[in-house]
């Protein structure tokens, strides 16, 4: 089961994220001992929505036959320049115009030589100099292969060109060296490629998204929290991140990867978090405060572990600082700010009498207690509602289309 199955799998029936959909990727499929993966990301892509059409070259089928490509796509695969050709369909042209993205997996040292130096002497190195749209190349090789110079001056070439290079992961190679030079895991393609297809709308602007809980300590051992875990304030920075924006990401504690290229601030308290959004608020262009953070703190923290003895204990609790109010009051002009209100039942009452209270330009607000719309799990069902009490409920979704959504609202702020 893929990842995209898996994340989809917990707790609902909401349909799954498809955020290819429509789209037409050339899988360009080079001689390696990685063209095994190659074959799994295929198969991923068309359940993320895609039409994919694979392109191997000869030293490619050395490896895996078209008949796999051809199984896991529902596609016919191209291998040589000059199959079936005619007036009407010359494979190196007809193909590169029907392409949103070229996708060259693995990338070998070879292909990306070529690419890098304009050298086109089969199929699907002259489908890249036909090609004008977005190229992902996603190298994998032996570890000295990788970081020999020559290497890595052609993928600085690729780079200076606009297209995107997925590092190479690190490890056990299949020619029995340690390094650089695996190909990259499923995730990370994945993120580039979307991220390659993604209008860059909000390029160059400063983002600033808070996730996950906060912890209140009671003594070294025991704190207070709550159910968050971070998932639908992550899916956020990382959307925002695909479509060009400069994302900081402030989160409690959190067991989630944070999403590439987001420039990630851990705290743990409400007030290491008021701290730390209240320093970058200041230059932030868009803040959106998904996190949940607790509402009250132990009035008094004991230094030591506070032993088992009476039968019940009465405990203090005291308010913490107010992190939305505070941005509000400081806001600059021109600065969107986006909130989040989770409640349990009577929803639009609640959403409404909060954004009465602190007048944020879109509120999300979700029941906790609705089936696959609470914490800890992969979907949400949200009310939007914007500065102008507009409203907008969204079925059952995955947070990561949830996510789109609401940056699609943002975006529309900046109109």
């Amino acid at each position: 089961m893929s990842s995209d199955n898996k994340n989809n799998s917990r707790g609902s029936s909401a349909p799954l994220y498809a955020p290819l959909e429509g789209r037409v990727i050339l899988l360009g499929v080079s001689g390696g001992i990685a063209v095994f993966k190659a074959a799994g990301y295929a198969r991923n892509l068309v359940r993320l929505g895609a039409r994919v059409i694979t392109v191997m070259t000869a030293n490619a089928q050395n490896f895996v036959t078209p008949l796999t490509f051809a199984a896991l796509t529902c596609q016919r695969v191209h291998t040589d320049t000059f199959d079936d050709m005619d007036a009407h369909t010359i494979p190196h042209i007809s193909l590169a115009r029907e392409a949103d993205l070229m996708l060259l997996l693995p990338a070998t040292a070879n292909i990306i030589a070529k690419a890098a130096n304009g050298l086109a002497d089969d199929l699907l190195s002259t489908l890249y100099l036909a090609f004008s749209g977005p190229a992902v190349f996603c190298p994998a090789m032996n570890p000295l292969m990788y970081s020999h110079a020559a290497t890595r001056d052609n993928m600085a070439a690729l780079l200076s060109r606009g297209h995107t290079v997925v590092d190479a992961g690190f490890g056990d190679t299949a020619c029995g060296e340690k390094g650089q030079g695996r190909l990259a895991e499923w995730e990370d393609v994945r993120e580039a490629v979307i991220k390659a297809l993604t209008p860059q709308n909000l390029h160059g602007l400063r983002v600033l998204v808070t996730a996950g809980p906060t912890r209140e300590s009671l003594d070294p051992v025991r704190f207070f929290s709550n159910r968050s875990s971070g998932k639908m304030g992550y899916a956020v920075a990382g959307e925002a991140m695909r479509r060009g924006g400069r994302v900081t990401l402030v989160t409690g504690p959190c067991s989630l990867q944070p999403p590439p290229g987001v420039n990630v601030i851990n705290v743990v308290s409400a007030a290491e978090m008021a701290d730390a959004v209240e320093k970058q608020a200041i230059e932030a262009d868009i803040i959106i405060m998904s996190a949940a953070v607790a509402d009250y703190s132990p009035a008094e923290k004991s230094d030591i572990k506070i032993k088992k003895g009476m039968d019940t204990v009465t405990l203090t609790m005291k308010k913490t600082r107010d992190i939305l109010s505070s941005v509000l009051e400081k806001r600059r002009p021109g600065q969107i700010i986006t909130g989040f209100c989770a409640e349990t039942g009577d929803l639009e009452a609640k959403a409404m009498e909060k954004l009465e209270r602190k007048p944020v330009d879109l509120l999300v607000a979700n029941d906790v207690t609705e089936h696959g719309a609470g914490f800890d799990v992969d979907t949400n069902r949200v009310l939007l509602i914007d500065r102008d009490h507009n409203q907008e409920k969204l079925p059952l979704l995955s947070k990561e289309e949830v996510a789109v959504r609401i940056l699609n609202r943002i975006e529309g702020f900046l109109r």
